[in-house]
């Protein structure tokens, strides 16, 4: 079963982008696929932004990216580009941090003059990475996450627009191709030598 990693560049503790997010692990999970959420603001600080991955959860994070089959990359919009906290986890990855996976790459932001963020902005980057496939990916308004006293939800005509962009990155992953694995070695074994008893002289 494939297994799908979101990950949230918003350094804010109440992010719609966090909230768009879950919205599409929820759909993906309901279509079968296993899915988490690595909210990027969680990792420490110090580390994060010094680079030390070998430092025990920044180490489990660029795991958990190595071992995803596929990546939701979701960001809020600052300054007509993805978040310089995104920015510093993707650093992180080596040159082909991505190689082979398929990523659905969103943004939210207070107005549509941002939209082309993700193709101007955040899809070069995820080339750039190795990503196999980048799918179509979705801007959401900052003013479709609707919030209450009961959970946080999207406005229908919202939702259904992002459904159509999970859908078909659940298609693109479902057609992407199994990883053939590298052939295991075959050692041909060398001359055999002789057992000591065949060695001695016959009396």
């Amino acid at each position: 079963m494939p297994h799908l990693l979101a990950i949230t560049g918003s350094p804010s503790a109440h992010s719609r982008t966090a909230v768009v997010a879950d919205h599409v692990l929820r759909r993906l999970s309901h279509s079968g696929f296993e899915t988490a959420h690595l909210s990027v603001r969680e990792l420490p600080a110090a580390d994060l932004l010094a680079a030390r991955r070998g430092e025990p959860e920044i180490r489990r994070a660029l795991e958990a990216v190595a071992e995803a089959d596929g990546l939701v990359i979701a960001t809020p919009v600052y300054k007509a580009s993805y978040t310089g906290l995104l920015k510093a986890f993707l650093d992180l990855l080596p040159q082909d941090g991505l190689d082979g996976k398929t990523v659905l790459p969103l943004a939210t932001g207070g107005s549509l003059a941002h939209v082309l963020t993700i193709d101007y902005a955040l899809r070069p980057v995820l080339a750039a990475l190795g990503a196999r496939h980048v799918t179509a990916g979705r801007f959401v308004l900052d003013s479709s996450v609707e919030r209450g006293s009961g959970p946080d939800r999207l406005r229908p005509e919202a939702e259904l627009d992002l459904y159509q962009a999970v859908d078909e990155f659940a298609a693109a992953l479902r057609s992407a191709p199994t990883p053939v694995p590298a052939p295991t070695p075959v050692s041909v074994p060398g001359p055999t030598s002789a057992p000591a008893a065949a060695l001695t002289a016959t009396p």
